[in-house]
């Protein structure tokens, strides 16, 4: 009998094709992803299953940068919550591209992952920027916060539901669409590491 992941969805012959994220893109089917922060040494990250990364990215409580602009306290730490926000959404994608869920969210994570960035190096007491490769775990730490960032945006005050929101968001970045959040984050960094370098 084969083992699914919330004993809907099929994990076998979905395949990360980026050789850098193969080992921190962990599809390991469950049917409860609740891993309790068990898993917090280092690399530990890498041994938890995507999609429960993502429904614990939707727990965040709010607002990134200095805007405080969007805040969801009312989603904070609630898991039953963000694990149905995420099964909703796995639905749609399903029923609107007619494939496998998973195997979409793949796709988005390796189109929307940034390769290169920029950071801040001090000589001679000026500080220069300088065009820096990104870890493939943080690849994928970014990513997510990307995709969740990007279903937030749209669905906060608006008329389109987290749910909607978030399922649109992943299908557009699995497109390598310019109107995903997080494919256009992507772009706007790795073109500030060109200018770098």
């Amino acid at each position: 009998m084969e083992f699914k992941l919330f004993n809907l969805y099929s994990v076998q012959g979905i395949e990360v094709e980026e050789p850098g994220l193969k080992r921190v893109i962990n599809l390991e089917p469950k049917l409860l992803l609740k891993s309790h922060g068990r898993n917090r040494k280092e690399f530990g990250k890498a041994k938890i299953n995507v999609v429960e990364r993502i429904i614990s990215l939707l727990q965040v409580p709010g607002s990134r940068g200095k805007k405080h602009t969007i805040i969801t306290r009312w989603n904070t730490g609630k898991y039953n919550n963000c694990a149905k926000i995420m099964i909703d959404c796995l639905k749609i994608i399903e029923k609107q591209t007619g494939k496998n869920p998973i195997g979409v969210l793949v796709k988005a994570i390796e189109n929307a992952a940034p390769r290169d960035t920029v950071t801040a190096i001090e000589y001679g007491g000026a500080r220069y920027p300088q065009s820096v490769d990104i870890s493939p775990i943080r690849r994928v730490n970014i990513v997510l916060r990307y995709l969740v960032h990007g279903a937030y945006d749209k669905a906060f005050n608006k008329k389109a539901t987290m749910t909607d929101a978030l399922a649109k968001e992943i299908m557009l970045a699995a497109d390598n669409s310019s109107e995903s959040f997080a494919i256009s984050k992507k772009n706007d960094s790795e073109k500030q590491a060109d200018a770098a370098r």
